[in-house]
């Protein structure tokens, strides 16, 4: 058998992770063409179908997803043998808004990881408006904030947010009771967003749950505590949008901004990964 091609290697295990060629062919600084070609090779050095190809999904096949863990353990070695001679390692501070991860987190710091393991992150979650501040002193390298004014804007747009009012699918809410309301704490963009929507459409409201994070409000969400202004994509899994059923005004997307500050390689291909692995949560 042919020796694999280390580099195609990668870009199954991107496209794998990221669900997407574009995706893959974003962290890895490359063409969809050109990644598609280095696995279709794969494939044919292994006489495995590794992946099941649709025009709107890419998914693994069974042959795909045994190959995976030894992909990865292939990827990890490879990585290990050039830093034998003690690569020096790039500590990397990015910020990340509240409303812009969830769950996910983990996996995103993963893929980062597996695509520039000498990279150290050092990631903060904080309102978009603190974490701007902090890139503009130049505290932070980099920052994945919601754009909510014109205060700046250059950056690189990943996705545009779309928001609902997200509660649990057995949330009750009595006829003519004020709206019971979940919400980060001050400042925070998304609230102000979410009252001045409700304020507008003339809506009562009460705020019964205040949290720190996407994490905690969606808590309280999914224990149906209170409605929440969340991203859809980021909102708990199980949880509704009662905005129609409950006749509450519709709030404005948001466009998901990078802005970075960093020049050498390193830095600039985890922030690819990083980039592409938030895309990849839209789909």
């Amino acid at each position: 058998m042919k020796a694999l091609d280390i580099e195609a290697v990668q870009a199954f295990v991107h496209v794998a992770d990221l669900k997407s060629f574009t995706r893959a062919a974003e962290a890895m600084d490359s063409s969809q063409s050109a990644v598609s070609l280095k696995v279709k090779r794969l494939e044919e050095v292994l006489a495995r179908r590794l992946l099941e190809r649709t025009p709107r999904l890419v998914r693994l096949s069974a042959e795909g997803m045994a190959f995976l863990p030894s992909a990865r353990q292939l990827l990890a070695a490879h990585n290990g043998a050039l830093e034998s001679f003690g690569a020096q390692q790039r500590r990397l501070v990015v910020g990340i808004s509240h409303h812009v991860v969830g769950a996910e987190l983990p996996l995103l710091l993963r893929q980062v990881k597996d695509a520039e393991p000498r990279v150290v992150m050092e990631v903060r979650v904080s309102t978009s408006r603190e974490l701007l501040d902090a890139f503009d002193r130049g505290a932070i390298d980099a920052v994945v904030i919601l754009r909510h004014d014109s205060r700046r804007l250059d950056g690189e747009v990943l996705l545009q947010e779309q928001f609902g009012w997200m509660a649990a699918p057995d949330f009750v809410h009595r006829s003519g009771e004020p709206l019971r309301l979940a919400t980060q704490a001050e400042p925070c963009s998304v609230r102000s967003m979410a009252v001045a929507a409700l304020t507008e459409g003339r809506v009562p409201w009460t705020e019964v749950f205040v949290g720190g994070g996407v994490l905690t409000v969606g808590a309280a969400v999914s224990a149906g505590l209170a409605v929440a202004a969340l991203g859809r994509r980021v909102a708990p899994v199980g949880t509704v949008d009662v905005g129609p059923v409950l006749g509450l005004p519709p709030l404005p997307s948001r466009d998901v901004v990078m802005h970075a500050s960093v020049t050498d390689a390193q830095a600039r291909s985890a922030l690819r990964t990083l980039a592409a692995a938030i895309r990849s949560t839209a789909a």
